[in-house]
């Protein structure tokens, strides 16, 4: 038996949408970073980007578990000697960019290489439920009806 290795010709990209009102953080981050990297198909190629397209809106409507709105902390550093930042999640949901949350979620998800970069170019959020990508007809992925653990309610 050969091991299956796809070929760049017979990869097939598709556009899924998903809808994160109400879905807990971590859960939608998982679905959508194994969408990400293709590994829900059966021709998954762990060296290709095999991933679909993925459009995630209502971002700034996502939910988290326990305290973590109030208790998580998104850290950076200014460069400067003692110019540690950060900011919590409730800071990061009600600010002007409420979508980097889902995308730091998703994106320490993905592996930190060429590859991961590249995976992460197919990943669009928007914070409203408003996209400008009807023309690819994407096909909507209901998360909330995979699982009941996947929805929470404020």
């Amino acid at each position: 038996m050969k091991t299956y290795t796809a070929k760049p010709a017979e990869i097939e990209k598709k556009w899924i949408l998903i809808d994160a009102e109400g879905v807990v953080l971590g859960r939608l981050a998982t679905i959508v970073a194994s969408r990400l990297r293709g590994k829900h198909k059966p021709t998954y190629t762990p060296h290709m980007d095999m991933g679909d397209n993925v459009i995630v809106i209502n971002a700034d409507k996502v939910q988290m578990t326990g305290d973590k709105r109030d208790d998580k902390k998104y850290y950076w550093h200014t460069g400067h000697p003692g110019g540690i930042k950060h900011r919590t999640a409730r800071q990061m949901l009600e600010g002007a960019h409420p979508e980097r949350v889902v995308i730091k979620a998703v994106e320490r998800m993905i592996s930190r290489n060429k590859l991961g970069k590249q995976q992460m170019t197919n990943l669009r959020v928007y914070a409203g439920d408003q996209h400008p990508h009807e023309a690819q007809q994407p096909e909507v992925l209901d998360v909330k009806a995979m699982n009941p653990k996947n929805t929470r309610s404020a």
